[in-house]
């Protein structure tokens, strides 16, 4: 899926700068999506939280570099907020984020995080999950 309103076109040099300067390492899979689409709006943008939550809409993925819905900004916003296994690559309409999980059991894959579930704790109970991959969760938009 292409993106539409999408940021400056990134190269591999500018994600390996991307990752020291947040000491991350990036799943494959993003990477891929990020020099294909380097943030932007998608033509379908419905997804399925969970039977209980119901359905959202995405409003935007974050990318990298000069932008206004800029990744670096949004990971420092949220850091400490949702466990650290993850970080926001995405909102939805209502101010939710669309996280990627970066190490152990939830690398690669794509949670929902509920803001007004937030918590203290940062734990995993404000979260749900979405797909194994950035592809897999942009091919189940409609």
């Amino acid at each position: 899926m292409k993106l539409n309103e999408t940021g400056p076109e990134l190269s591999s040099k500018d994600i390996k700068r991307f990752e020291k300067k947040q000491g991350i390492k990036l799943p494959e899979p993003y990477k891929k999506f990020l020099t294909e689409n380097n943030g932007g709006y998608p033509g379908k943008s419905l997804f399925k939280i969970s039977d209980a939550q119901g359905e959202s809409v995405l409003n935007i993925f974050f990318g990298i570099g000069d932008m206004y819905d800029n990744l670096a900004d949004f990971i420092r916003i949220y850091k400490g907020r949702m466990p650290e296994e993850f970080f926001p690559i995405a909102d939805d309409s209502n101010g939710n984020s669309i996280c990627l999980g970066l190490e152990g059991q939830y690398q690669e894959n794509i949670f929902f995080w509920d803001h007004e579930q937030e918590n203290e704790d940062a734990d995993m109970s404000n979260m749900y999950f979405l797909a194994k991959d950035i592809y897999e969760f942009v091919e189940s938009l409609q």
